[in-house]
Formats: structure tokens, C-alpha cells, sequence
């Protein structure tokens, strides 16, 4: 099976393994500076000490005096200076301390011959044993000519230990590797924040796709813009609201691909209904009609045949009912304040206002435009919602009445808001008030809201029922208006 590691994972990794190479590359870089700059110091000391020890002994040599030149000889060596080796004109050991006197594998012969120039060094970095010791030594010699003569007069040479700078080699290094360990630390806490800065966004947006393959449009990212990653949660986002438009789109479609099938069966079943009962039904209400204007009749007989005439009248308004909302009739629309055609449609109402004492509070907001509408049919439309309200509300009940002007769906609407104090709507009927044939009224017909959604939608309006935090029940129409001229 192949290891699937997450994009965070490879990030670290890859990062620290950058960082790693980086700091490896830079440390080796001057790690060699560093011993190259050790190296050349101690070879600049060798140096320095050899022309010492030769300007120290120049004048005991002029003298040829050997025991001078060993005392300063045997001062001078040390921990450090291993040995100290004068040669004389021919290249023989002259003096030497005491510690490599009787050691032939120092001591040899000079380097130099009779015809070296002035200025001449030799240098040569070595191993040597001394009394069972191993040392690494840098071996320095250089020609001594005394003043005025160009012919060598003698050479020194002198050991300098290596052991200090190869100590001072092992401690850059232990420095080096420290930085370098703290470095890699700080390149892997970097790598994970890194990882996490870059991976972050990319896991909200695998959160999004997962979300809308759940059919969750309204969900969006909160990645902030600026990089790449950005613009692809802005676009992300974008599409989120793009598929949330056309799945609202394609939900309004099939309600009104649902509601042209409701119409087409109850249409057929209103031309039906109309044809078989009608026609019939004028025939018996003239009847009813004659035998009611009959004076023999006493006040029993005259009290059910009142009651036949009103069940005769219900099943009258009931099929009028029925064809209105089934019949498409053409709207005959002109401009309106639509504040007068609801004062008209109180107007109606003030007498069962007046019996239950009702009060309706009015809000109209000043300078509302014209709307062109079907004055008649949006008359209608206040009817059904204010009578609902009437219905609703007990004695001394309230209705508040509100008109402004909105910006909705782009374009500029007149609000209207029909609230009342009743006991409202239970909350699982509130999907089906403005279904046809759904009644909680039992002389209901289930037709009044259905045919108020039908007329303001002729008008590319909307009407909705909004929950109120307390009791009672809110609707709200919006009509597109345009100003009157």
C-alpha cells in the first residue's frame, strides 16, 4: 500500500529537509573559512616566533656563542614550542632544547642549502612522537644572514603545537553544529507554521466542497484575500452563491410548475363541478326562492328555508370561488396609491370592525410613489388578509396596519405589513396557509390566502407570513411601484 501523506506533512517535511541543506551547505562554508583563517594564524604566529627566536640569537651567533644561544633556547621552548633547532652555515644541528636533542627524526638536517635567498621560509605541517606522545606540530624554518652578507650564516626552526588550533577547530565546530541544530529546530517550527498558514485555507475550502456535496450552498469560506489561496476562496464562494441562486431558482420553478398542475386539476375540476352542479343548483335555488315567497308558510318553515337559501349561497361563493382562482384573468392595471386601496378595503370591513370593537392602528410612511396595479384584485387581496385578521383577534382586539418604501430584489417596492394580536398561526401550518382547500376555519373553503399569493404574484410581488416574537400573525405584501407622473 502506497503512504498517503497530507499536503501539511510533505510541506514539513520538504522544509526541513530545504533548511537542512541550507544550513548545512552555509555552516560547511564557514566552517572552512573558519579553519582556513585558524590556519593561516598559526602559521602567521610560526612565523613570528621564528624571526623572534632569530633576531634574539643573531648577535650570539655573530659571537658563535653557543651557550647563550641554548639558554635562550631552552627559555623559549615549551607546551606550545615543542622544539627550537639552530642549524649551522652547512646545515648541522647547532643547538636544540632539551627535549628533542637526542631525537635524530627532528632534528635532521635544514632545509635550506648554501645558495638560499634572504626572505626564504619553509613551512610543513607534521606529526611527530615525542616521549610516547603523538603531536601535530607546524614546522618553521627560515635562513639567518647576518648584516651586509649575502651568504646564509645559519637558520633556525621551530615547531609550533597544533593542538590549540585544532582545539579552537573542535569548539567552532561545536558551535557551528549547535547553531546548526538550533537552526534546523527553529526551521521546523517554521515549516509547521508554514504548513499550517498555507494548509489552513486549504482545509476550509475541502470543508466548503464537503458541505456542498451536502447540498449546503449558504456555506462560505473566510479566507482573507491577498494570495492565491484567496482568490480561490472568493471564487469558491462566489460559486457557492451562484448554485444557491439556481437551486432557490430551480425551487420556485417546481412550486409553480406544482402550482400550474394544482390549477390544471382543480380547473378541470371547477369546469366540472361548474357544468354538473350550476345548473342545477340556479334551479333549485328558484324554487327555494318561490316557496319562500309563499305567505301560507309559518315561521318554522320560513326559518329552514332561510337556512337552505344560505347553505345555497355557500355553495355558491364556493364555486365562484373556486373558478376565480383557477380562471387566468388578464390584469386591467393602472397607477394607484395603494394607500387608497386599502383605506377601501378598511372601509368594507368597518362594520365587523365595529361589532368587535376592533382597533387598527395605521403607519403610512409620507410620500409613497404610485403603484400600477389591478385596483380591483389587490382590493381583494386586503380583503382576505385584513378579514383573516378580523376573524383572528378576540372583542377589543388590535390590527396594525404599516406602508413604506423598501429596496428589495434590486429594484425599489411598497411594503405593506398586516399584523394583528390573535393567537396566530401554528407554527406546522404556517407552510400550507397559502396552499388551496387548507382551512382551519370550519365554514372555510381554503381559497382566500391561495387566491391572494395568485393575484400579487400577477403583480410580481410577493406575500409571505413573518413570525412575530409574540402572539398574533404578520403578513407581509411588497408590490413593485412605479412613480406616477
Amino acid at each position: 500500500m502506497r503512504l498517503r501523506l497530507s499536503i501539511s506533512r510533505r510541506l514539513i517535511f520538504w522544509i526541513t529537509v530545504l533548511v537542512c541543506l541550507l544550513f548545512g551547505a552555509v555552516l560547511s562554508v564557514i566552517q572552512g573559512r573558519e579553519v582556513q583563517a585558524l590556519v593561516r594564524q598559526a602559521r602567521n604566529q610560526a612565523v613570528l616566533i621564528a624571526e623572534y627566536m632569530k633576531q634574539l640569537n643573531l648577535q650570539p651567533l655573530v659571537r658563535y656563542d653557543r651557550n647563550a644561544i641554548q639558554a635562550n633556547v631552552n627559555s623559549q621552548a615549551g607546551e606550545q614550542l615543542p622544539y627550537i633547532v639552530f642549524y649551522d652555515r652547512s646545515g648541522l644541528p647547532l643547538v636544540a632544547n632539551d627535549l628533542v636533542r637526542k631525537e635524530a627524526g627532528v632534528l635532521g638536517r635544514s632545509h635550506f642549502d648554501q645558495n638560499v635567498a634572504p626572505g626564504a621560509q619553509f613551512t610543513e605541517s607534521k606529526r611527530i612522537v615525542l616521549q610516547g606522545r603523538s603531536l601535530r606540530v607546524l614546522e618553521v624554518e627560515i635562513p639567518i644572514f647576518l648584516p651586509g652578507s649575502e651568504t646564509k650564516w645559519a637558520s633556525v626552526k621551530i615547531g609550533r603545537s597544533l593542538e590549540p588550533m585544532y582545539a579552537d577547530i573542535r569548539n567552532v565546530r561545536a558551535v557551528l553544529l549547535l547553531i546548526g541544530f538550533g537552526g534546523i529546530l527553529l526551521g521546523a517550527a517554521g515549516a509547521v507554521l508554514l504548513s499550517n498558514r498555507i494548509t489552513r485555507p486549504l482545509r476550509k475550502l475541502v470543508d466548503g466542497t464537503v458541505r456542498i456535496s451536502k447540498a449546503d450552498f449558504s456555506h462560505a469560506i473566510d479566507v482573507p484575500p491577498g494570495d492565491e489561496v484567496g482568490d480561490l476562496a472568493r471564487s469558491f464562494n462566489e460559486m457557492s452563491a451562484r448554485l444557491l441562486e439556481a437551486r432557490e431558482r430551480m425551487a420556485e420553478a417546481n412550486r409553480r410548475l406544482t402550482q400550474a398542475e394544482k390549477l390544471a386539476s382543480i380547473g378541470r375540476l371547477a369546469a366540472t363541478i361548474a357544468h354538473e352542479i350550476r345548473n342545477p343548483l340556479t334551479s333549485v335555488k328558484l324554487n327555494v326562492q318561490k316557496v319562500a315567497e309563499d305567505q301560507q308558510l309559518d315561521l318554522a318553515e320560513r326559518g329552514h328555508v332561510a337556512l337552505s337559501l344560505e347553505g345555497i349561497g355557500q355553495i355558491e361563493r364556493f364555486i365562484k370561488g373556486l373558478l376565480d382562482y383557477t380562471r387566468v384573468a388578464e390584469l386591467s392595471l393602472e397607477p394607484f396609491p395603494l394607500e387608497q386601496v386599502l383605506e377601501e378595503s378598511l372601509k368594507m370591513l368597518r362594520e365587523p370592525f365595529g361589532r368587535k370593537g376592533i382597533r387598527v392602528d395605521k403607519d403610512y410612511a409620507a410620500g409613497l410613489p404610485a403603484v400600477v396595479i389591478d385596483g380591483d384584485k389587490l382590493r381583494q387581496v386586503f380583503l382576505n388578509v385584513l378579514r383573516n385578521a378580523e376573524e383572528a383577534v378576540g372583542a377589543g382586539g388590535r390590527i396594525r396596519i404599516a406602508m413604506d418604501l423598501v429596496e428589495a430584489g434590486g429594484r425599489r417596492q411598497v411594503r405593506v405589513r398586516i399584523s394583528d394580536d390573535g393567537p396566530g398561526i401554528p407554527t406546522k401550518e404556517r407552510d400550507y396557509i397559502f396552499e388551496p382547500f387548507f382551512t382551519t376555519k370550519p365554514a372555510g373553503f381554503g381559497l382566500g390566502l391561495a387566491n391572494a399569493r395568485k393575484i400579487v404574484e400577477q403583480h410580481n410581488g410577493s406575500i409571505e407570513l413573518i413570525p412575530e416574537g409574540g402572539p398574533g400573525a404578520s403578513f407581509v405584501i411588497l408590490i413593485p411601484c412605479e412613480e406616477g407622473t
